[in-house]
């Protein structure tokens, strides 16, 4: 199988722009972070980027030496991963629970595999647990490569709390991108470009237009935070070179088994395929759709796409103004 990148000459003749350049790397100093928390100027520090970046190594590090400037205990982590939130998908999603040894971790674990988790729900949990960290004098160290999650409880994001309609879902599944587009555009202007990503967040966002021209919506009203934002930058070249060595070190330390005991309890071989990336494509293996080596390579594929689409994600933000510094790892 052949897993290289292309070559910028091979880009150009196919007519494809090369890739975005890297964001300059920054000194950050755990010495500043810790004078910008005690002295009031923010109140969350935020580490972030694509996988296989090294976000929880960093994170831990800085958590620790912010611990021994402060002379006590006062940094907790909580993860903004999307999918960390579930219980007993571990591997896939790459916890790596001893990695934070002695520092308080919040907001991993607190789902049923199987379950519709969602940012309107991370945002109420994570509000929770700021507030209790703060309210015992701890700093929180928010860490993780959900962009979505991420702007959602720094930015104070207004979200609205829309059951999901099984019916209505159905419905539009039969339809295409630019049928769904249309409908959406009628419903409300499209201003949320987000929306368009994929057929699900279209879905979910004419679900979501749809209940809020029928019904009185709740919604959240969490204030923004002042946020320290750290990136951790690595080469695309190495980003992708660990993916590929992370990948095989999760299949040999158990991937399959892990999500073979999944449908063992009766989840739904397509309530994993939802999950994306390692659940999907080791589930499609294991119920015979791919072999072992098209689903090792086309997940490593997959994964490579998403660390970009991370790092789309993340440019993007700073587009709309939030400053990252970006650091090496």
């Amino acid at each position: 199988m052949n897993m290289r990148e292309e070559s910028g000459s091979e880009r150009k003749g196919r007519g494809v722009p090369p890739p975005a350049p890297l964001p300059e790397p920054e000194t950050v100093s755990p010495e500043d972070v810790f004078g910008r928390v005690t002295s009031g100027e923010c109140d969350l520090v935020c580490v972030l980027g694509p996988t296989a970046s090294g976000k929880t190594r960093y994170a831990v590090a800085l958590a620790r030496e912010m611990n021994r400037l402060a002379g006590r205990q006062c940094v907790e982590i909580i993860s903004a991963d999307s999918r960390q939130v579930y219980r007993g998908m571990d591997i896939g999603t790459g916890k790596d629970l001893s990695e934070y040894g002695e520092i308080p971790l919040h907001l991993t674990d607190i789902a049923e595999a199987g379950q519709k988790y969602n940012v309107f729900q991370y945002q109420h949990d994570f509000e929770r647990v700021y507030e209790d960290i703060r309210s015992r004098g701890g700093i929180p160290l928010l860490c993780g490569g959900s962009g979505l999650y991420i702007e959602a409880v720094t930015c104070g994001y207004s979200l609205p709390d829309v059951p999901a309609d099984a019916h209505l879902r159905a419905e539009l599944e039969m339809e295409d991108m630019e049928a769904l587009k249309a409908r959406l555009a009628s419903l409300r202007s499209l201003h949320n470009v987000t929306d368009f990503d994929s057929k699900k967040r279209l879905i979910r966002a004419i679900e979501i237009a749809v209940y809020e021209r029928d019904h009185p919506a709740s919604t959240t009203s969490f204030l923004p935070k002042s946020t320290f934002y750290i990136g951790t930058l690595v080469s695309r070249e190495e980003r992708n070179a660990r993916i590929d060595a992370r990948l095989d070190a999760r299949l040999e330390e158990g991937l399959v088994e892990e999500i073979r005991g999944l449908l063992d309890r009766g989840i739904p071989a397509e309530d994993l395929i939802y999950y994306g990336l390692e659940y999907k494509f080791v589930t499609l293996y294991l119920t015979g759709s791919l072999s072992y080596e098209q689903m090792r390579e086309r997940l490593a594929i997959a994964i490579h796409q998403f660390a970009k689409r991370q790092m789309t994600w993340f440019r993007g933000m700073e587009r709309k103004g939030i400053r990252i510094r970006w650091t090496r790892v």
